[in-house]
């Protein structure tokens, strides 16, 4: 790993936990200046020195690798494609920004969001002025908001996930399984728990803190029924850490903060029901065949994907996933990310994606080793699964879920037997028309943002869109 500078992102790290150089040069058992010099990109990093800091921050060695700042770089992209904005900038001198000055450009990042999402409230208030008799008009973008949430801290809240870990062992300590130990310790709160064939349309369980009822619809298989069990414990066991996590957030519209503290419960509710150390171990065991995980814990397959995405805990992390959920029109429900994949917030995904493949084919388990523009590949894992309808006469719903990691970690998963990932040709895909600058592609819906068409009335090609 001969002349890595990395000064920017060392610097970042010990900022971030508070350190003096002389402290940390100490914990690094290396010189003061030496370590000034590190920072300042007069030294290159070494490998002794990079394994000491990975033990001393708690970061995966590819903590400084360039290719892990692909995520922030389609993200700043993405920013300076704004044509509002007006600013020109190509990609490689985005990646050199990126590079040199990690926290600026997140910062930009950050600001552009808060600018789009302040915009959009306003157009929605002046034209509430003038509708007749509308109610207040918002338009604001609390999913986002919370995904982004997670996604800058790779998925894995900590302190909540040992928090859960802990309950766990607390259930197991005293002889229980964990479906009935979470049902026993709702009642130590004077929860009643009562089972109801019909909540009404579409509800599938109901809480009420003041009568301290909860009731629970009978069509929730086990796993589900004590997922939800789960989510509405976070509020009695650990209230006060959602709301500190909350307040970190920074969110500032009320039904943010609701919709973050519901995700704060879920991850709870699914760090409780499948606990760090041990999902781990089988995890690693079973070579992440979701499938057998699905069995073993008597999970649905979406909740074991979803939570394989989040484990990044520093001292024992897992293959770091990202998990996407969409349905037949390309409309993405859910997504988390401990890798460095984007998703675009500029349109829809790419159609050559394996994920939509997979509705032509339900149940059945695809897989693809697909590369972005910037040339890095990874390997997806995608399937449909269904919701069945309640009742008669009610649509069922589909999903497709996709499970995707760099092919630097492929060997850690069953998935990718059989598959030479030397010599595979991958597929080329993009995080969406909008910002990916392939020029050829055949699927192109949309022409990129910030990007001059060429355009001729005497021409065809493959592409309806050619670019100068």
């Amino acid at each position: 790993m001969a002349k890595t500078y990395v000064g920017a992102r060392l610097r970042q790290l010990r900022t971030e936990r508070g350190l003096s150089q002389v402290v940390l040069a100490q914990q690094l058992e290396i010189s003061a200046s030496y370590l000034n010099q590190i920072e300042h990109d007069v030294r290159p990093l070494t490998v002794p020195v990079l394994l000491k800091i990975s033990d001393v921050f708690g970061v995966d060695a590819t903590f400084f690798s360039s290719q892990d700042d692909t995520r922030l770089i389609a993200e700043l992209q993405e920013v300076v494609m704004d044509q509002e904005l007006g600013i020109e900038a190509d990609t490689q001198e985005i990646a050199e920004m990126v590079s040199a000055h990690p926290s600026m450009a997140r910062a930009m990042v950050a600001m552009h969001n808060r600018y789009r999402n302040t915009s959009a409230q306003l157009a929605a208030a002046t034209e509430d002025r003038f509708a007749d008799g509308a109610g207040s008009a918002t338009i604001s973008k609390p999913h986002e908001e919370v995904r982004d949430y997670f996604y800058q801290r790779q998925n894995y809240i900590h302190e909540l996930d040992t928090a859960a870990e802990e309950l766990n062992s607390r259930i197991r300590l005293h002889g229980g399984d964990v479906n009935t130990g979470i049902a026993r310790i709702l009642r130590e709160h004077g929860v009643r728990i009562i089972e109801r064939i019909d909540l009404g349309e579409g509800v599938l369980h109901r809480y009420d803190p003041e009568a301290l009822r909860l009731e629970i619809s009978p069509h929730l298989s086990g796993g589900q029924r004590t997922f939800k069990l789960a989510a509405e414990l976070a509020y009695y066991e650990c209230g006060d850490l959602l709301e500190k996590l909350v307040d970190e957030g920074n969110f500032a519209a009320e039904d943010t903060r609701k919709l973050a503290m519901l995700g704060l419960a879920n991850y709870f509710a699914a760090a409780t029901v499948l606990p760090y150390t041990h999902f781990l171990e089988v995890a690693e065991d079973f070579r992440y065949d979701i499938e057998r995980l699905s069995a073993f814990f008597s999970q649905s397959y979406e909740t074991i994907c979803h939570r394989l995405s989040t484990m990044q805990r520093p001292s024992a992390r897992g293959v770091p996933f990202s998990f996407v959920r969409v349905d037949r029109a390309g409309n993405m429900s859910k997504r988390q990310s401990a890798t460095g994949f984007h998703f675009s917030s500029s349109g829809g995904t790419c159609p050559l994606w394996n994920v939509y493949e997979t509705f032509a084919y339900p149940g059945k388990i695809m897989t693809q080793i697909a590369q972005m523009p910037d040339g890095r590949k990874y390997l997806w894992v995608a399937r449909t699964v269904e919701r069945r309808a309640t009742r008669y006469g009610q649509p069922s719903k589909t999903f497709a879920i996709g499970l995707g990691c760099e092919v630097r970690h492929a060997g850690r998963v069953v998935y990718a037997d059989g598959i030479d990932l030397d010599q595979v040709k991958a597929t080329p895909i993009g995080a969406g028309c909008r910002v990916c600058e392939r020029a050829n592609c055949p699927q192109r819906a949309f022409p990129p943002l910030g990007k001059t068409l060429d355009i001729s009335e005497h021409r065809s090609s493959v592409s309806p869109y050619v670019l100068k």
